[in-house]
């Protein structure tokens, strides 16, 4: 590995890049390059504890704290990314259900992160747990969503949708709202397990609502570099999904796992534990593969 930008080599230690990288994210000189136009991922999985929400949110702070402009949309009624974020979501709160159901603008349920100026978020209350039972009945129910994000008028480089851990209607929603699917997969023996699914689910989406669909992100979270089984799950999706797969894994994190009970992104809340350069690091790759990809 190279050293990192900074530092000596013959002081490139892990202490070292903490340093740098706590100093980088403290002091507002983070950069990475915007793309150009905006881009706009769901990050799925059906398989629950895979890292989704944490994935969601810390990617979306690290952009946001370099100087680009996101906005995420919680479309899980569990609502952890709104909480992460530090964000109202309490009962009655303009929020996401309100939004799909056409009652009010998305620029009405916007609220500003206040870890993260530049990044917005559409919460996700209680009242969304009953939202697909709603839709059913509802005309054009599978692309609420994506009429909802096309009437957002502020600009936002990034739109990062956080889906439940399911299949269902809201899913379906933001598969069609949506360009790109940033999937997370936990290095564990069951990782792949309903992977199989989601994809077919993905295909049956770009068939009939959004030709123009792609599975353009696989991220590997949970990555515990002592166990054989860690590298040979890493392994197995590497070989079966080849370059979409980020260079960078995330590894277990007490500090990732502490940050939410914060109503923080472990990007803020310790911005040099490896869990915070572990994002910073995805996040640099997502946003130079972008410039790559539309360039």
């Amino acid at each position: 590995m190279a050293p990192a930008v900074g530092i000596d080599p013959d002081e490139d230690t892990p202490l070292a890049r903490a340093s740098l990288a706590a100093m980088e994210i403290r002091s507002g000189e983070l950069t990475m390059p915007r793309p150009r136009h905006r881009r706009v991922f769901s990050v799925a999985n059906q398989k629950g504890g895979v890292g989704k929400t944490t994935t969601t949110v810390n990617i979306g702070v690290a952009l946001a704290l370099a100087g680009l402009h996101v906005l995420v949309i919680d479309l899980d009624p569990q609502g952890n990314a709104s909480t992460a974020l530090g964000v109202e979501r309490k009962s009655g709160t303009p929020s996401v259900y309100d939004v799909l159901l056409g009652e009010i603008t998305p620029a009405e349920a916007i609220q500003t992160s206040p870890d993260a100026p530049r990044l917005g978020c559409i919460p996700a209350t209680i009242d969304l747990a009953g939202a697909e039972i709603e839709l059913v009945s509802m005309p054009e129910r599978e692309t609420r969503l994506k009429k909802a994000i096309e009437a957002i008028d502020t600009y936002y480089d990034y739109i990062l949708v956080d889906c439940p851990p399911s299949l269902g209607l809201l899913t379906v929603n933001a598969m069609a709202a949506v360009d790109e699917v940033l999937i997370p997969i936990q290095c564990e023996y069951y990782a792949l397990e309903g992977l199989g699914q989601l994809l077919r689910n993905i295909g049956m989406v770009q068939e009939h609502l959004n030709r123009e669909l792609i599975v353009s992100t696989i991220l590997l979270t949970m990555y515990d570099g002592r166990t054989k089984l860690a590298d040979q799950v890493a392994n197995e999706v590497r070989n079966h999904f080849g370059d979409i797969v980020l260079r960078t894994t995330i590894p277990r994190s007490v500090k990732v796992s502490e940050a939410p009970g914060f109503g923080q992104s472990v990007m803020t809340y310790d911005p040099g534990s490896r869990g915070a350069m572990s994002y910073l690091d995805a996040a640099r790759e997502i946003a130079e593969r972008g410039t790559r990809e539309l360039a």
